[in-house]
């Protein structure tokens, strides 16, 4: 193998986009973990309290709104 200048900036770069995806891996594996703690998190708080995820970010209304919708059959309803 020669050690031209283009060989090494190649080497340079793959090795920085090696660590750049070890990186995302590492990212992408905590954000993961975190939705799902989140998750299992509002599960837990809705069997507690009786209100829904939607209720407790503050979507109840909205979720509200769409079950009247769905069963009133409203006009303004799509």
């Amino acid at each position: 193998m020669t050690n031209s200048p283009a060989g090494r900036e190649w080497l340079e770069h793959r090795a920085e986009e090696l660590i750049l995806m070890e990186q995302l891996k590492r990212v992408e594996l905590f954000n993961g973990r975190a939705a799902m703690l989140g998750l299992v998190i509002g599960i837990i708080t809705e069997g507690l309290t009786g209100s829904g995820i939607a209720h407790q970010i503050g979507l109840g209304a909205l979720v509200d709104g769409f079950a009247a919708c769905r069963t009133q059959f409203l006009p303004f309803c799509f």
